[in-house]
């Protein structure tokens, strides 16, 4: 984030607010409003730090402090463009955050059920006992529910609990 510096600082909130703009889906600064400060590869650099700086901030949830830690290599006055625009608009990026990872899939789970089996051989072994679930999932996706079914051994449910318990966990870092 040094090469911010290379922005007048009172230039910096201007910058700033715009980086915020893009990443809550308006639009981003334009490199023609910054060619003179900056060339092409230092301001992909720096629009790209910027971005991922307050996207992990609120991702993370960080005290002031902690997202003021983030920045001690810059000097004071950048510090504070940085940590005035990211108070002021938190709950926006916030909300654009959480409104990109709805978008990654508009499907959603509609109804379950689950039933436990035990096979007891196969064609091959003539004594498995080994503990199946199938799961049946109602899913509707652009407004038509489709089944989906799943028969899983113990290892892959424990995959798929843990791949949910994860979920749940980045889901409950971003409220």
């Amino acid at each position: 984030m040094l090469l911010l510096e290379k922005l007048p600082a009172e230039q910096a909130p201007k910058f700033l607010h715009k980086v915020i703009d893009g990443i809550c889906g308006r639009a981003y600064s334009r490199y023609q409003d910054y060619d003179t400060i900056w060339n092409l590869t230092e301001w992909m650099e720096v629009l790209e730090e910027t971005t991922t700086y307050f996207r992990s901030t609120v991702g993370k949830n960080l005290s002031d402090e902690e997202a003021v830690q983030e920045l001690n290599e810059l000097n004071s006055s950048y510090q504070e463009a940085i940590i005035k625009c990211l108070k002021g608009r938190k709950e926006e990026i916030r909300q654009a955050l959480v409104e990109r990872i709805n978008a990654i899939s508009s499907a959603q789970l509609q109804d379950f059920d689950w039933q436990l089996k035990l096979a007891l051989s196969s064609d091959k072994i003539s004594m498995l006992q080994m503990p199946l679930l199938n799961l049946d999932l109602d899913v509707k996706e652009n407004g038509e529910i489709k089944p989906v079914s799943i028969e899983m051994n113990k290892e892959e449910l424990q995959n798929l609990i843990n791949a949910l318990e994860a979920a749940n966990k980045a889901v409950l870092q971003l409220k």
